[in-house]
C-alpha cells in the first residue's frame, strides 16, 4: 500500500474582502498517496486553484490541517514553507513563466543550481522529447514546447510533488495531448505524485483518483483501477 504524501482534514480558506467573505473551501478533507496521478476536476470558483495552492505551500488554510507527510503544513512558519516548495514541489501553471532570454535548457538550469539532488536539464528536456529544442529561445518555440519546458524545468528538481493548474487550457487539443503524455511519463518514470487541475472531464480518465470539487466541498473522489493515456481521451 502506497503512503501517504497528503492527508487534508476539515481545510477552509475564506478570503475576506472588505466586509465581505468569499469561502473558497469548505470542510475539505482527502488523502493523496505517493506515486498517484490525481486530477481536480470542477469548474471555475469551485476551489481547486485554492486547494492546489494550499497544499503546494503558496497560501495558508483558514482552518483545518494539511499534512505533507510527517510535516503540518498548516502550522508551518513561512521560512519552512518556502524550504517545502524549495526541497519537494514542482509547479507547472497554465502559462510558461519562462524568461525570453534564455534558452530552453538555461530555463531549466535555473532550477537545477538551488535544488538539492537535480537532474541534468538535458535529462529533463529529454524525459519531454525536446532534446532537439535545447538551445532554442521561447520565442522560438510553439506554446506546447514552452509548456513542455515549463514541465522539464518543475521535474528537474526531482520533486515529490507535481502540481499543475490548467497546463493544458491555454493550447489546441493535439498539443495538450503532448503535454499530458509529458505528465504521465513524468509521472510513471520518477514517481512523482502528480495533481492536476482541470475543468476538461475527458483528463480524468487518466487518472489514479479523481476528486469532484463545487462550491469549495468535495463533491466525490473516484478511484480508477486503469488509466488511459492521453491519445486515447475522449476529447
Amino acid at each position: 500500500m502506497a503512503s501517504a504524501v497528503f492527508e487534508v482534514h476539515d481545510l477552509a480558506k475564506i478570503y475576506r474582502m472588505g466586509e465581505v467573505e468569499v469561502h473558497a473551501l469548505r470542510q475539505v478533507s482527502l488523502t493523496l498517496l505517493e506515486g498517484q496521478f490525481v486530477v481536480l476536476l470542477g469548474p471555475s470558483g469551485s476551489g481547486k486553484s485554492t486547494l492546489l495552492n494550499i497544499l503546494g505551500g503558496l497560501d495558508v488554510a483558514t482552518s483545518g490541517t494539511v499534512h505533507y507527510r510527517d510535516t503540518e503544513l498548516t502550522r508551518a512558519a513561512e521560512r519552512e514553507l518556502t524550504e517545502f516548495r524549495r526541497r519537494h514541489v514542482g509547479f507547472v501553471f497554465q502559462f510558461y513563466n519562462l524568461i525570453p532570454s534564455l534558452t530552453a535548457r538555461e530555463n531549466v538550469a535555473l532550477v537545477t543550481e538551488i535544488a538539492t539532488d537535480p537532474m541534468p536539464p538535458e535529462d529533463a528536456l529529454r524525459l519531454v522529447k525536446l532534446e532537439h529544442r535545447m538551445d532554442h529561445f521561447p520565442s522560438q518555440l510553439s506554446g506546447g514546447e514552452q509548456q513542455r519546458v515549463a514541465i522539464a524545468r518543475a521535474i528537474a528538481k526531482r520533486p515529490s510533488v507535481l502540481l499543475c493548474d490548467e497546463p493544458t487550457g491555454a493550447l489546441d487539443i493535439s498539443t495538450g495531448i503532448v503535454v499530458l503524455e509529458a505528465l504521465a511519463k513524468a509521472n510513471e518514470e520518477l514517481g512523482t505524485t502528480t495533481i492536476v487541475i482541470t475543468h476538461n472531464a475527458a483528463i480524468a480518465s487518466m487518472a489514479d483518483r479523481v476528486v469532484r470539487l463545487a462550491d469549495g466541498r468535495v463533491v466525490e473522489i473516484e478511484d480508477r483501477d486503469t488509466r488511459l493515456s492521453p491519445r486515447d481521451l475522449s476529447w
